[in-house]
């Protein structure tokens, strides 16, 4: 579940996500190498990363499968409910300036970011690394980064140290931990962490469609109450989170009385990119009873969460409204 005492998550619970087990750097011999479709391949070691210009972005990572264990019918993988969700403070070098110091040629079409952590798959063999692509506009982007410090403090093991790829408003899929190796390449890059897992696979009468999972969809969670939970009669603060990783959120509503009417809940945060945003609402309930609550959230787009969730075989992108259901003493 959410923490949501303060709009930073706590590092020790800050939710993770490996394919791999944690490789054990050795920062006095990791070297940081960008190649490829480069005028100038470069390796950079931790303390020229840190000489370099420094810029700090408050960024929310999403995991692709949070809120899975809620699809219907059930999908494989990790079954997240509503805790695969945690902002915080990253800082450290803007991808552009380290590719714009490397030379990227004018036949580049996308960018590979290779972890340091590697294993074995169930559905082939061999031994792979965790590797991602992004289209070169994309990484081109000025707000993508090479994070060095999470909330003021070197990256901790678990979160990618000594350096990981941030990149803002896309699921957590994207900013690849254990940062070791940049290559641009000029073509689309088939890894199976690019074209068999994170993508939304659908069956259609003729054949399976697939497109990728990119950016975070608009999406609304409560934190309190909880599901199931049992509440004395009297006031009650109802709390969560919205986030979208296209138009910024502009409105939370909330219904207690299974969506026939709503009410705008308050802000608890300023607009700011790429972030989650609290918001708050005051509900007293004075007669006992089950009461289903529902949370929805609007963006700037006009857009509202759809009342059903997009079923895909791999379970990404769950932003279905989320209704919950709790007893009045």
């Amino acid at each position: 579940m959410l923490s949501l005492s303060s709009r930073i998550t706590p590092d020790h619970l800050f939710y993770i996500r490996n394919h791999f087990p944690y490789p054990g750097v050795d920062v006095r011999t990791w070297e940081l190498q960008i190649e490829g479709l480069v005028d100038r391949p470069i390796y950079l070691r931790y303390q020229d990363l840190n000489r370099m210009h420094q810029v700090s972005i408050p960024v929310t990572l999403e995991c692709a499968g949070d809120k899975r264990a809620f699809f219907h019918p059930k999908v494989r993988g990790e079954q997240w409910e509503s805790g695969a969700s945690s902002h915080a403070i990253w800082t450290g070098v803007r991808l552009v300036d380290v590719l714009s110091f490397a030379g990227v040629q004018m036949n580049a079409m996308e960018v590979t970011f290779e972890g340091m952590d590697k294993g074995t798959r169930t559905d082939m063999p061999g031994e792979f690394a965790y590797i991602r692509s992004l289209p070169i506009k994309e990484a081109l982007h000025p707000n993508i980064l090479i994070a060095l410090y999470m909330n003021g403090k070197p990256l901790p093991d678990q979160h990618g140290f000594p350096a990981r790829l941030i990149v803002p408003g896309w699921y957590g899929m994207a900013s690849v931990k254990w940062l070791h190796r940049i290559k641009v390449i000029d073509q689309p890059f088939h890894g199976p962490f690019q074209t068999i897992d994170y993508v939304y696979e659908r069956n259609h009468s003729l054949a399976p469609f697939t497109e990728p999972v990119t950016t975070i969809r608009l999406n609304s969670t409560m934190a309190r109450p909880t599901d199931q939970e049992v509440l004395a009669k009297g006031e009650h603060w109802l709390v969560g989170t919205a986030i979208s990783g296209t138009y910024p959120v502009v409105l939370v509503e909330i219904s207690t009385d299974h969506g026939v009417t709503w009410q705008p809940a308050s802000w608890l945060d300023p607009h700011e990119p790429y972030s989650w945003r609290r918001w708050c609402l005051k509900w007293t309930v004075t007669k006992s009873g089950t009461y289903e609550i529902r949370v929805r959230a609007v963006d700037a787009a006009g857009y509202a969460q759809p009342e059903t969730a997009d079923w895909n075989k791999k379970g990404y992108g769950y932003n279905a409204v989320q209704k919950i259901q709790v007893y009045v003493d």
